[in-house]
């Protein structure tokens, strides 16, 4: 199953590469999924939206039309998500429709999830699924570096397997289901 990884935050100094890979190398384990990172800071999306798309929305649009499922890895700006991944969302429409999402989301004490709380509207409104399950990642109680062999470790990494196992489930139901008939929209 092709999986996009998607790497929201473009901001300076900011640590979502970092939480990006920390997830590829436990996502990576699962000889199931076809990985493809998307990560917004390599692309160069315009400013104000165009009338025409230009080439790197273009190629975000199709790498989401690829794409059977969906991880975001999302950081907490001010009890919600960056705009540079509302952005990129927006960029894309049926691409999105009847595909599991899936999130990782980070942050200091909320660990993220006012912005996944905020996400799980929008792709709602995409007709997506989202997972109930994810991977919340709290600096304040545990940074990133941890040991991963303590509790914190385990903990996450019981997390991330959960949560792609019902991605996995998730995304081969909705695709055996694509097969069978068109989403009425």
């Amino acid at each position: 199953m092709r999986v996009a990884v998607i790497i929201g935050s473009t901001r300076e100094g900011r640590i979502g590469d970092a939480v990006g890979r920390w997830f590829m190398e436990r996502a990576r384990e699962r000889s199931e999924l076809d990985l493809a990172v998307l990560d917004l800071a390599d692309f160069d999306f315009p400013v104000h939206y165009p009338g025409r798309a230009t080439g790197e929305m273009t190629e975000f649009t199709e790498e989401i039309a690829r794409a059977e499922a969906f991880v975001v890895v999302t950081p907490e700006y001010n009890r919600s998500f960056p705009a540079s991944l509302k952005q990129a969302i927006d960029f894309a429409y049926e691409e999105w429709q009847t595909k599991p999402v899936a999130f990782v989301s980070y942050g200091h004490g909320s660990a993220g999830l006012y912005a996944v709380e905020q996400l799980r509207s929008v792709f709602t409104e995409l007709h997506t699924v989202t997972l109930r399950n994810g991977v919340a990642l709290d600096f304040l109680q545990q940074p990133l570096e941890e040991d991963p062999s303590g509790p914190a470790g385990t903990r996450r990494d019981r997390s991330v397997r959960v949560m792609l196992d019902q991605l996995g489930w998730w995304g081969r139901a909705l695709r055996e289901a694509r097969a069978v008939r068109p989403y009425v929209s």
